[in-house]
């Protein structure tokens, strides 16, 4: 855990942080990587220390992805539901080795499932931030249609985050993908509504509008570069901001 020099007062009071299941599977791109899972939850003990309240949204692509399964037949609200519990796993994967770096926690599970995590209640959700806890949000929505992104921005709103990190593999918003497209151009500032006009692949469209209607911006980043989380809330410039239209 690295606390050198925190500010005395972060740019954001309270933050939720949106993983990916594919951030979590690191270079493996299936089930969980203990090194990523140590990167980030060191990542979150920094900015705690820094006084930062956290809420974390994960989603469960590592273990099961729904397209492909509907692809091939499976009933869209089933495989919805196999996703969700793909959430739950590792919601409590991380939660241990967040609780390794000497940070107290809840998982709190839209999808009832008492003996291994709470149900979600807003309230419990505000007062479990407030007490300095990490709050760890699965099973998305707990509905089907809905993504994790969607769940990320609505928990944002409910529990009154005052930003959204989504965190990444590349360092910000490209016009293109920049791995098929080198000369894609990477945004440093966007608003809700340009990344919505150019159809850029920010977060689904329910999300990016959550965002917009309720003034929620969103700094896209890379989190495999160790100190990210920490830089941002110190108020640097990282990765891509979306911002509310002027």
């Amino acid at each position: 855990m690295t606390t050198e020099n925190p500010p005395s007062r972060p740019r954001w009071r309270r933050i939720l942080l949106k993983l990916s299941g594919e951030i979590l599977a690191g270079e493996k791109g299936f089930g969980l990587d203990d090194a990523t899972l140590r990167s980030t939850a060191e990542q979150v003990a920094e900015v705690r220390g820094m006084g930062c309240e956290v809420a974390i949204v994960v989603g469960g692509g590592n273990f099961f992805r729904g397209e492909p399964a509907v692809a091939g037949g499976m009933d869209r609200i089933t495989a919805d539901h196999m996703g969700m519990l793909g959430t739950v796993i590792n919601a409590l994967a991380l939660q241990d080795h967040l609780e390794r770096e000497g940070l107290f926690t809840r998982v709190l599970t839209a999808v009832d499932m008492e003996q291994v995590a709470e149900p979600y209640i807003r309230r419990r959700a505000v007062r479990h931030l407030e007490k300095g806890r990490v709050v760890i949000f699965a099973a998305g929505t707990g509905n089907p249609y809905f993504t994790t992104d969607t769940a990320a921005a609505l928990r944002s709103v409910e529990t009154g985050c005052d930003v959204l990190l989504k965190a990444t593999k590349v360092d910000g918003v490209y016009s293109d993908d920049p791995v098929t497209h080198p000369d894609a151009e990477r945004f440093t500032e966007l608003t809700h509504s340009e990344v919505m006009d150019r159809n850029l692949r920010v977060m689904d469209l329910t999300a990016i509008t959550l965002a917009r209607e309720n003034r929620i911006p969103i700094i896209v980043f890379n989190v495999r570069e160790s100190g990210n989380i920490r830089r941002i809330v110190a108020g640097e410039s990282i990765g891509t901001l979306v911002r509310e239209d002027s």
